[in-house]
């Protein structure tokens, strides 16, 4: 044995964080997530299914509109049809905020038990 040699240690904050966010994406899911966690991931989940759905109305109320323009403004002989068209875009569109409301509604009532649980065990 050599009783000479010597151990060497070099410390980076830096580099360590990066070995960090490295290992996270390899290592294996934790088994159970904490209270506040999941606390976070049931109030992003009330919100994200009325925001996807109004989301999608609004989108194609804003194609249908926007055919309905072209009709009237392009194809001319379109232009009764078109004025409907347009009509139906444009109560697409304004359905979208309250059916948004509506869904995040729902959404909240059925989720608000567990969340009001959690939200009492981490204050405790």
């Amino acid at each position: 044995m050599d009783n000479n040699a010597t151990f060497n240690y070099t410390y980076s904050a830096g580099q360590q964080a990066e070995i960090k966010r490295i290992r996270e994406k390899y290592a294996p899911p934790p088994k159970e997530e904490d209270k506040m966690e999941r606390l976070r991931r049931l109030d992003k989940s009330v919100t994200t299914p009325g925001t996807i759905v109004s989301l999608a109305v609004g989108i194609a109320g804003t194609l249908i509109l926007g055919l309905g323009m072209t009709c009237v403004m392009v194809w001319t002989t379109w232009f009764f049809p078109g004025i409907l068209i347009g009509a139906a875009g444009i109560a697409l569109l304004l359905a979208a905020w309250p059916l948004y409301k509506r869904v995040t509604a729902r959404r909240r009532e059925k989720l608000a038990p567990e969340i009001i649980r959690l939200t009492d065990e981490l204050m405790q």
